[in-house]
């Protein structure tokens, strides 16, 4: 269930980067295997982070994937108690670590792109050093911050 919601969340935010992304038609299945990789690679990545931070912090939390009442995918914050501190909608997530302002971060937009138009290898090439670029860390020391905040 858990991977068919991260799958479900790529697909969303693959309509969205067709939107914003020089795409043709022939592109189109490359865009949606991109989309669905960075939402499965983020969220498996964010995750367990959650958890390691919030133990060296001496605020053990333990994270879940679940779906709210619509379907969508969340990642429900729990402490040590196992009391339920925060649902955060993967949607907005994804939102923090690739988007700034609305608009692709820069380095997103670049990687992206340079994703769409080379052939597979390089597509991997280019969504690694995505998932590894300061703009993508940047996003996720801002979510971990606020989780951490909101944990105290």
């Amino acid at each position: 269930m858990t991977s068919e919601l991260l799958l479900l969340e790529g697909d969303r935010l693959s309509r969205r980067l067709m939107q914003l992304l020089p795409v043709t038609l022939e592109d189109q299945e490359r865009v949606i295997l991109l989309g669905r990789s960075l939402a499965v690679n983020l969220v498996n990545a964010l995750l367990p982070t959650i958890e390691q931070v919030s133990r060296r912090q001496d605020t053990p939390l333990h994270t879940l994937l679940e779906s709210d009442r619509e379907g969508n995918a969340v990642i429900e914050i729990v402490n040590f108690d196992g009391e339920l501190l925060s649902r955060l909608p993967v949607r907005d997530c994804l939102e923090q670590l690739l988007f700034q302002r609305g608009k692709l971060h820069p380095k997103v937009l670049e990687s992206l792109t340079d994703a769409l138009q080379g052939d597979e290898h390089r597509a991997t090439r280019e969504l690694v050093s995505l998932l590894r670029s300061r703009s993508v860390l940047d996003g996720l020391q801002g979510v971990l911050k606020n989780i951490l905040k909101a944990a105290r």
